[in-house]
């Protein structure tokens, strides 16, 4: 469920600015493969290792994320298409890495992923027959306040909200409404 939460507050945040993410199976394949490289190769200890790589898997999907957003912008591409064109993309590049020496694992010819090693494991909160609950649902709900308390909480939330509303209502406001779709679609 973790996942979908928090790929349905990116699709969220996307269209409160007036934009539809369809990138988000892409932003986190790609994030993960960013993150995974990180785990894999840099041999840290065990706290310093899962926050770089989780820093190394957000700043790989907000890359992505933004290579839409930029598009939107700077030539009116429609995001629908760019995003759906994107995760294929983020998909050939990890079938890419997975077919190279820099994720496969060692000794196999299939695009398998090395193991990793158990420091990487989010504790879990609840382990039982039916119910298996960590904590990064847990960060997933903290996720949902956090983007609830920006769109309506704050200045640029209120710009992006009325971004989406109404255009040209937001431009003759005075607001950026390039950067509210950059910043948007960055940020989801």
């Amino acid at each position: 469920a973790t996942p979908l939460v928090l790929s349905g507050l990116a699709v969220t945040l996307a269209f409160r600015a007036g934009l539809f993410n369809i990138g988000g199976q892409g932003q986190i394949v790609l994030g993960a493969a960013a993150a995974g490289y990180v785990g894999w190769h840099f041999h840290l200890p065990p706290v310093i290792g899962v926050v770089l790589a989780l820093m190394a898997g957000a700043a790989a999907g907000t890359v992505f994320g933004a290579i839409p957003g930029a598009l939107k912008v700077r030539t009116g591409a429609h995001e629908v298409i760019t995003t759906i064109m994107l995760n294929y993309i983020a998909a050939q590049v990890v079938f890419f890495a997975l077919r190279s020496d820099a994720l496969r694992r060692p000794g196999s010819t299939a695009p398998v992923s090395k193991p990793m090693s158990g420091f990487v494991d989010i504790p879990l909160i609840i382990n039982l027959p039916a119910i298996r609950l960590d904590y990064g649902f847990v960060i997933a709900l903290l996720m949902a306040v956090a983007v609830s308390f920006l769109l309506f909480r704050t200045t640029k939330g209120y710009e992006l909200r009325a971004s989406g509303f109404n255009l040209t209502a937001a431009r003759y406001a005075g607001m950026s409404a390039g950067g509210s779709m950059m910043l948007a679609m960055t940020l989801s």
